[in-house]
């Protein structure tokens, strides 16, 4: 028997599964795919979450793309977050190419033109769905350790939605929760000390200080009603497609902090409302997060203990997430154990960091009898990738070097026009984009301080009143007048003298 034929028994025996799977391409042998040699992902392990990775231009966004694409012919609904806005293509379908024909030639998988049911999603002012959050709905810890508070501190916002719980004051925005911090050591110092104790007016100061910094970030956006509902991402349309939720991250690029917020109140927000799944067929929702190292880079202790601890527990609820960067080393050790599929495109070194990192990433495979790993790491074309994913019993499947299946639609973005027509047709943007400002702490108690003060008003016109009453009557009544005049005290002395003689 060949070597190639011996590949190809090593791979189909490694990528058999019993139940539904997703082709990603053809394993490939001394730079060469061998036709029908499929690297198959069972979608019974695609929540055991996954990570794409390689240098810039190697063919990570189309990677993504044939995922999301895939994911949504299974039925299985798809959230990607679009930092560089090159997905919205996925709602026409591709134009085709000579070049694809001979790709999936070479796979051995017919290839099919065709676009997906997508939704537009919007943390800013650009078009699409909006997506908020209220305060409440974050809780004071989660909302301490975005702002990477100390446990003082955290104790202060623990206080602060303890008293609006009690006096049933809604935190919706960041003005509800900034006016109740001033309220606290302000007009409201009395109430506050008498019946949650006294709070440091340097620490309020510190956490308005972090407040205004997320809000400079544009968070003041994301904040408020009507709250997005998860269940909104896990929608099929008329022909049992998932739909493809793409959330449009542009514009806040430099904005990293937004970004953590938002990842993680979605994230705390599908833990608590999906049901646990158990071991289900496939998952309920796969989220693909583009330049993860934008999460990890700027994130406290405090917060990559969050992600790790939502990582570890998420995928119970039939969730998978997936992080796409340019290196893994860019995820923190703690998160990259917890990922089943790797999808590694081609690493370049450049410098002596380089090819340490090549040789860290070439140690996190499996061993190989037909792959010296480090070598395959920087030999990789475009569209090509270094392949191992988990079985139906949760075994790692033997690592293959692949040719990845070409995208089914548009690998370029949509025009003005086509993006105005998803918009348009879109059944959520309705639901979501007219902005409500019920009221809330911030009027409530603007309320109270202004009715305080008024009344302080009245009773300080009252006093005055009565005491400019009691010197005016003096001034005026005709007995007072003698009996304080100076020739009825000089009369009165004189009669004293006489007695006195």
């Amino acid at each position: 028997m060949s070597t190639k034929e011996d590949f190809f028994a090593h791979i189909e025996k490694g990528y058999t599964t019993k139940g539904d799977f997703i082709t990603m391409g053809a394993a490939m042998l001394d730079g060469a795919a061998v036709n029908k040699a499929f690297v198959k992902i069972p979608l019974k392990t695609l929540n055991r979450h996954g990570l794409i990775a390689g240098a810039t231009g190697t063919g990570k966004t189309k990677t993504l793309q044939v995922l999301a694409e895939n994911l949504s012919e299974k039925g299985i609904p798809v959230l990607l977050m679009d930092l560089k806005g090159d997905l919205s293509g996925l709602a026409q379908p591709s134009p085709g190419h000579a070049k694809i024909d001979e790709r999936h030639e070479q796979i051995g998988l017919p290839f099919e033109a065709k676009n997906f049911p997508i939704e537009i999603l919007s943390l800013s002012e650009q078009d699409g769905v909006k997506l908020r959050a209220t305060v409440s709905e974050f809780g004071p810890t989660l909302l301490s350790r975005i702002l990477d508070l100390t446990e003082t501190q955290e104790g202060i916002v623990a206080v602060v939605f303890k008293y609006c719980d009690d006096n049933k004051l809604p935190l919706l925005d960041l003005k509800d929760f900034k006016k109740v911090l001033q309220y606290a050591t302000g007009a409201g110092k009395a109430e506050f000390t008498k019946d949650y104790g006294r709070i440091s007016t340097a620490s309020t100061g510190t956490i308005l200080r972090k407040i205004i910094e997320l809000e400079q970030q544009g968070a003041e956006m994301f904040f408020g009603e009507k709250s997005f509902e998860v269940d909104d991402l896990t929608r099929i349309d008329e022909n049992g497609r998932g739909y493809i939720n793409i959330l449009r991250l542009t514009d806040i690029q430099d904005r990293p902090k937004l970004f953590s917020t938002f990842m993680l109140s979605l994230l705390a927000e599908i833990y608590s409302s999906f049901p646990e799944q158990g071991d289900s067929d496939k998952p309920e929702l796969i989220l693909f997060i583009d330049e993860a190292h934008l999460i990890f880079k700027e994130a406290s202790k405090a917060l990559l203990d969050q992600i790790e601890s939502i990582v570890k527990l998420i995928r119970s609820k039939g969730i998978g997430l997936y992080f796409v960067t340019q290196n893994p080393t860019d995820v923190p050790n703690e998160v990259l154990a917890q990922l089943g599929l790797k999808v590694q495109h081609a690493l370049r070194a450049f410098t002596a960091r380089d090819r340490k990192a090549i040789k860290l990433t070439a140690e996190n495979y499996p061993e190989s009898e037909f792959y010296n790993t480090k070598e395959v790491l920087t030999s990789l074309g475009i569209g090509e990738a270094l392949i191992s994913a988990l079985d139906e019993k949760g075994r790692p499947t033997p690592l293959a070097a692949t040719l990845l299946r070409a995208p089914m639609s548009r690998m370029d973005v949509l025009t003005d026009s086509e993006l105005r027509s998803v918009i348009k047709n879109s059944k959520l943007v309705s639901k979501y984009n007219d902005v409500i400002d019920r009221e809330s702490a911030y009027e409530i108690l603007n309320e109270k301080i202004e009715i305080a003060e008024k009344t302080a008003a009245k009773e300080k016109t009252k006093t005055t009143r009565r005491s400019t009453s009691t010197r005016k009557s003096t001034r005026q009544n005709p007995i007072i007048k003698v009996l304080t005049s100076a020739t009825f005290i000089r009369g009165v002395l004189g009669v004293l003298k006489k007695v006195m003689r």
